[in-house]
């Protein structure tokens, strides 16, 4: 049947005039094959083509939501980055504690030790293949901060246990801003401002207007008022516990020698005297006559 021969007529006109075609058998089964293969791909493609479009139309909805997340996730990493903020500077409100009330340094635990490095990558910054790591990474940070709080909640129980044995201690202890200003030179070595040779400062100086009140950071008693060289006008307080402090360069001071101050009491106020090159306050804070940073007592 398939290779038989099959004669096509067609008639031209109304005269009787025809032509003919000789088909073999398996041409029509060819046609009719094409036809089944035209209709299956259409059908095939039909079903992709509804796909395609469910799938374009859910789209735009979960970028929306994925772009919710991402938002989500930046703010939660924002947060967590300021707790660890608030919680360094818990730390370091402990550490300035501890040299107050002369306590040992806790000993460091890391209850989860790796290596690498310490810094935290945002979510904006994560390619979208990779969006599924940062919860991961945020539950472990969030992990490490709860242990971290709960050895700081630790430490301050020390801490506070401390403060109970000794309660004199914090109020004779210089732990205030004297005056307030603009720290204009550190403690430590500098150029100097007058000869612009290397020397060591052995206080800070808070730069301010004249006039500016100066104040007891701690209570004590008063143990020297007058002009001390290139100090200018100058008043020690003497602490306790070999604890001094000594205010140079002021316009005029208030309490007297052998009086008592209280801490926030009204002493004097900045002024320009001694070697000076404007109005400020020279601030020293003396242990056994040694003089040491004033901002490791300085808690405010």
């Amino acid at each position: 049947m398939l290779f038989k021969k099959y004669q096509l007529v067609i008639f031209k006109d109304k005269h009787g005039s025809c032509s003919s075609i000789t088909l073999r058998g398996w041409f029509f089964l060819f046609i009719i094959l094409l036809v089944l293969a035209i209709a299956g791909s259409n059908v095939y493609l039909w079903q992709h083509y509804q796909k395609y479009n469910t799938v374009s139309q859910q789209l735009p909805r979960s970028q929306d939501k994925v772009q919710s997340q991402k938002i989500q996730l930046t703010t939660l990493f924002h947060k967590i980055h300021d707790l660890e903020k608030s919680l360094d500077r818990v730390q370091e409100f402990d550490d300035k504690l501890r040299v107050m009330l002369n306590l040992e340094p806790p000993r460091e635990i890391n209850p989860n030790p790796i290596g690498g490095t310490s810094e935290k990558a945002s979510p904006v910054s994560f390619p979208f293949y990779r969006q599924e790591v940062l919860p991961r990474q945020m539950h472990s940070f969030l992990d490490q901060l709860s242990t971290e709080a709960r050895l700081e909640e630790i430490k301050q129980q020390e801490i506070l246990q401390a403060l109970h044995q000794q309660k004199d201690l914090l109020s004779s202890t210089p732990s205030i801003w004297p005056a307030q200003g603009w720290v204009s030179s550190d403690f430590g070595y500098r150029s100097s401002p007058f000869t612009g040779q290397r020397e060591f400062h052995k206080g800070i100086d808070i730069s301010a207007p004249e006039g500016t009140p100066v104040y007891a950071p701690a209570s004590g008693e008063v143990t020297f008022t007058g002009r001390d060289g290139g100090y200018g006008l100058t008043m020690i307080i003497d602490h306790g516990r070999g604890i001094t402090t000594r205010y140079a360069h002021l316009q005029r001071y208030v309490s007297e020698e052998k009086t008592e101050v209280a801490r926030g009491e009204l002493i004097g106020y900045v002024g320009t005297t001694g070697r000076s090159t404007g109005p400020h306050l020279h601030y020293e804070v003396r242990v056994n006559n040694m003089p040491v940073d004033p901002r490791r007592y300085i808690l405010n």
